[in-house]
C-alpha cells in the first residue's frame, strides 16, 4: 500500500486544516488508518486513528474535541479535519496503515504496529 498524505500548510492559531491521505490499494477497507505527527526534535506521536468502516475512532487526549479523523473508502482516502490550532500542533503529520487482525476494534496507538506510512505533510500553526 503507498499512502500519499497532503494538506498541509502555514495557517494562524485558531484555524482549521483538513489533511487528506490518498491509498493506492483496492482493498482500502480491510485497513484500519491512523494519523500521527513529528514535532522538531520529538518522537513521533499517535493523533488519531479509525476503523476499517469509519464507524469507530480513537483520538489522543491533546487533540481529543479539535480534530476529526474520518474516511472515505470508496474514494480509498483517509482525512484528518484540524480545527483550533494551537501552536503546538506544530509538526510534520504521518498517515498509516495496518492490516489489524481480529474482528472487534481495538485502537493501535503506537508506531509499532502500522505497516504502511505516508511521506507526510507539514503543518505550521503560528501564534
Amino acid at each position: 500500500v503507498q499512502l500519499q498524505a497532503s494538506g498541509g500548510g502555514l495557517v494562524q492559531a485558531g484555524s482549521s486544516l483538513r489533511l487528506s491521505c490518498a491509498a493506492s490499494t483496492r482493498t482500502f477497507d480491510m485497513y484500519v488508518m491512523g494519523w500521527f505527527r513529528q514535532a522538531p526534535g520529538s518522537e513521533r506521536e499517535f493523533v488519531a486513528t479509525i476503523s476499517w468502516s469509519g464507524g469507530s475512532t480513537y483520538y489522543a487526549d491533546s487533540v481529543k474535541g479539535r480534530f476529526a479523523i474520518s474516511r472515505d473508502n470508496a474514494k480509498n482516502t483517509l482525512y484528518l479535519q484540524m480545527n483550533s490550532l494551537k501552536p503546538e500542533d506544530t509538526a510534520v503529520y504521518y498517515c498509516a496503515a495496518t492490516v489489524l487482525v481480529g474482528s472487534q476494534f481495538v485502537p493501535p496507538t503506537t508506531r509499532e504496529k502500522y505497516d504502511y506510512w505516508g511521506q507526510g505533510t507539514l503543518v505550521t500553526v503560528s501564534s
